[in-house]
């Protein structure tokens, strides 16, 4: 039998032609380089040829694992023991390059991690941890919330880029979204639901990426925060989900945020099933003394 091989390729095209049918074998959990290659490939300017590095596992003639590592220098992964963790972190420290963290489920991104860290002295440091969910049997929420859904179209485009500013700043992180760099940001390929109330005020509002593989992930959720309490993420969560599912996805799945109760405690009520956890590592390397 062949030993366990990576082939390394700067070329979305044969990548995908050579592993996308073990990314569709399992889209729930193969759920976001499904989304992440689909953004790529088909959104104008959405791939710059040869700023990413596409990895495939090989072993008895068939793709066993993937990664990429984008400009970011943040490599994302699909399942992989401890052992091919380590010889990963070993072939690719031998070619040179450099990482700025890692994301994959949690006990690849965790093996990776410390394989990375023996291997290269950096500091891995846990940055989130998330639970992946996938949707069973739809339970609308009860009691339903006030109010109904509506498809969020251009004339709302201001309220979105505000609350997807809000939404970032609640996660932590640099808040950089404005309507001129809205096409380039992730919140950009999705589409959006508010949830109104009776008098068509928008209180709460959903997202889904475009269906891939049969799948589509629900992501993001967000209620401004004096609004939050009331129901409507329950809505108009219950409401992308139910459309979804009318429009043919055998998948709907989404991520929480490991350490909100609230969050795990809504989507389970509605159906949700957890089927994994999720990490995402950062690396930090130590700064050589200067004389």
């Amino acid at each position: 039998m062949l030993p366990d091989a990576w082939h390394l390729t700067e070329d979305i095209d044969d990548f995908l032609a050579r592993a996308g049918d073990f990314l569709r074998s399992c889209p729930a959990l193969h759920n976001t380089p499904l989304t992440t290659l689909e953004k790529w490939q088909s959104q104008p300017g959405g791939f710059i040829p040869g700023a990413v590095l596409f990895g495939r596992l090989e072993s008895a003639g068939e793709t066993q694992a993937i990664f990429y590592r984008p400009p970011t220098r943040r490599l994302t992964l699909t399942a992989l023991s401890p052992e091919r963790a380590d010889a990963l972190a070993v072939y690719l420290t031998g070619l040179g390059h450099t990482l700025a963290g890692v994301t994959a489920d949690h006990d690849t991104a965790t093996a990776f991690a410390e394989a990375w860290q023996r291997h290269t002295g950096a500091t891995p440091t846990l940055r989130v941890r998330m639970h992946l969910y996938r949707l069973d049997t739809l339970t609308p929420p009860n009691p339903h919330p006030d109010g109904h859904s509506r498809p969020v179209g251009e004339r709302d485009h201001d309220r979105l880029v505000r609350w997807c500013r809000g939404l970032a700043a609640d996660l932590g992180e640099t808040v950089t979204i404005n309507a001129s760099s809205w096409a380039s940001t992730r919140f950009a390929e999705k589409s959006y639901t508010f949830w109104e109330t009776p008098d068509g005020t928008p209180v709460s509002m959903a997202g889904v990426n475009p269906m891939v593989a049969g799948m589509v992930r629900v992501d993001p959720v967000y209620t401004p925060a004096h609004l939050r309490g009331r129901g409507y993420a329950a809505g108009v969560t219950a409401e992308v989900s139910r459309a979804a599912r009318a429009a043919g996805a055998t998948e709907v799945v989404l991520y929480t945020n490991a350490d909100n109760p609230t969050s795990n405690a809504l989507y389970q009520r509605l159906g949700y099933r957890r089927i994994t956890d999720w990490a995402a590592y950062d690396f930090t390397h130590a700064t050589p003394e200067t004389s």
